[in-house]
């Protein structure tokens, strides 16, 4: 079993690569299109801005390259963060199309309290599970995870929500559509229930 963790130049791979390897999970950190295709699972992570991530995978010829390997061969992706937001339509961080596999806009928070929910939303908060998932395998509802954002997905889809949580409104903190998984907060950073989140991905 081989796991990808793409490579595209937008940070924190190393984090989830030493998560994998506390799992015993044979991981390799590539931008390399046949890595990609030879993988089977993929995690695209990433920290910053929206616009510089789309054009970076550009610049690397990784577009369709994911587009083969993530829509033709179906392999199981699973977006972190920035990653996440990625797999939408578009953002309002930048104004440019994503990758439009989840069908979905990024939005910045907008919120009334802001001394109560500043913005960046960062910290730790509870999710809430909205439906059945080989992905949240042993997770307890309302369990805490480690979020890092000031952008949201806003769904067109609501069968494609897999967690919601809760800052001033809800907001969709995790998705999944087929074999296209999402996840805002960050599961290498969230101790034991992240660990196993990432385990359950990679033993999809």
């Amino acid at each position: 079993m081989k796991t990808v963790i793409v490579n595209y130049g937008m940070g924190n791979l190393q984090s989830v690569q030493r998560k994998l390897y506390r799992l015993k999970v044979d991981s390799f950190i590539s931008s390399e299109a046949a890595e990609i295709l030879t993988a089977d699972k993929l995690i695209l992570p990433g920290v910053g801005h929206f616009k510089k991530a789309m054009d970076n995978l550009r610049q690397l010829q990784l577009l369709d390259v994911l587009n083969e390997a993530v829509l033709v061969n179906k392999k199981p992706i699973l977006g972190i963060c920035l990653g996440m937001q990625l797999l939408a339509n578009s953002s309002e961080e930048g104004g440019v199309n994503g990758l439009g596999w989840i069908d979905a806009e990024v939005v910045r928070f907008k919120v009334n309290d802001t001394i109560k929910n500043k913005v960046p939303h960062m910290g730790w908060n509870q999710i809430i599970k909205t439906k059945e998932s080989l992905l949240m395998k042993g997770i307890p509802d309302l369990s805490d995870l480690y979020f890092v954002h000031s952008y949201h997905l806003k769904l067109n889809e609501p069968e494609d929500l897999l967690n919601e949580t809760e800052y001033e409104y809800r907001f969709a903190s995790a998705v999944e559509k087929n074999n296209i998984f999402g996840v805002q907060y960050h599961p290498e950073k969230s101790h034991d229930v992240g660990e196993l989140l990432l385990k359950n991905f990679v033993e999809l």
